[in-house]
């Protein structure tokens, strides 16, 4: 199993990246997806969930109307695009995969709830 995440970087305020977060080793499709990221210092935050299907996506209220997740199934990819980035978007960002075992499965925003997990790619927001 492997969740391959990418695309940080050195961003000035207002700028924009694009996460990718390529899955290998377990069946995607089957999988709702979430981003989490971590600051220097602090613990993991939730930052955007998606479910199985694509339909429906949820985000922490500090990025809602900035950054906006989706997935292609076909190709077992996971993305975050995130807009008008600010310096408290500064911090390591990771993917990860929590099986769907109920048809209304909520998305978690518990990190132990997720059974894989990317190794992080890091988001610096500086001028």
């Amino acid at each position: 199993v492997q969740l391959q995440a990418s695309g940080g970087g050195l961003v000035q305020p207002g700028g924009s990246l694009r996460l990718s977060c390529a899955a290998s080793g377990f069946i995607f499709s089957s999988y709702d997806m979430s981003w989490f990221r971590q600051a220097p210092g602090k613990g993991p935050e939730w930052v955007s969930g998606i479910n199985t299907g694509g339909r429906h996506t949820t985000y922490t209220d500090s990025v809602k109307g900035r950054f906006t997740i989706s997935r292609d199934n076909a190709k077992n990819t996971l993305s975050l695009q995130m807009n008008s980035l600010k310096p408290e978007d500064t911090a390591a960002y990771y993917c990860a995969a929590r099986p769907r075992r109920a048809i209304f499965q909520e998305i978690s925003h518990q990190k132990d709830d997720y059974k894989y997990w990317g190794q992080g790619t890091q988001v610096t927001v500086s001028s």
